[in-house]
């Protein structure tokens, strides 16, 4: 085979590589931070504001977003909890196939009957999750999730520093998003619909 010959079949090859990489399925192009791949954030157990047993696979077929906070958290948890709330409104029926999980960093405090008036009272499909501080601190790491107690004028007045981001997980239970606060809501709702469309 001449040069000529073996740089023609070259370029048909590269020219076939390239179609074929463009009749694939597109990529999702996120407004959120991309985080597909991830080796972290794949199981918890833990237990939910009615008193059943969770772990991630309960919500296989839907996409699930997990914040983690306390329920005396004066900013940040409770604006994140409504905008999550109009996130779902935006979708419209499309909501339906989308988890929202408040999970408490606070074990000490954050009781099944507390989380049960706290965390519905944003929506009734969102649901708490809590576990012991051993449960808590495991979750934690799986999630690359920091928290640590601050003390306050009394010892029961503490309050709790935490990561105040989100992750977006798809109906696989495979880590897509981190979710920063602040971020925007609107935002989100794109990325929600992105994957949405992804999953059929």
């Amino acid at each position: 085979m001449s040069c000529f010959e073996a740089l023609k079949r070259a370029m048909v090859c590269a020219a076939l590589l390239l179609f074929v990489a463009a009749c694939g399925p597109a990529k999702p192009s996120f407004r959120n931070t991309d985080i597909t791949g991830a080796d972290f954030g794949k199981e918890f157990a833990l237990t939910d504001h009615t008193g059943k047993p969770r772990t991630l696979a309960d919500f296989s077929g839907k996409v699930v977003l997990m914040f983690f906070g306390y329920t005396r958290c004066p900013d940040v948890c409770p604006t994140t909890m409504v905008e999550l709330k109009q996130v779902l409104g935006k979708l419209g029926g499309d909501a339906q196939r989308v988890q929202v999980l408040f999970v408490t960093v606070d074990p000490e405090r954050d009781t099944q009957a507390l989380l049960a008036q706290y965390v519905p009272a944003f929506d009734a499909s969102f649901l708490g999750l809590y576990g012991d501080l051993a449960a808590t601190q495991k979750v934690a790491r799986e999630f690359k999730v920091f928290f640590q107690k601050v003390a306050g004028s009394k010892p029961e007045n503490y309050t709790m520093d935490h990561t105040a981001a989100s992750y977006v997980l798809d109906a696989k239970g495979r880590l897509r998003l981190l979710v920063k606060s602040g971020s925007g809501g609107d935002a989100l709702v794109e990325d929600l619909k992105s994957l949405l469309a992804a999953q059929g």
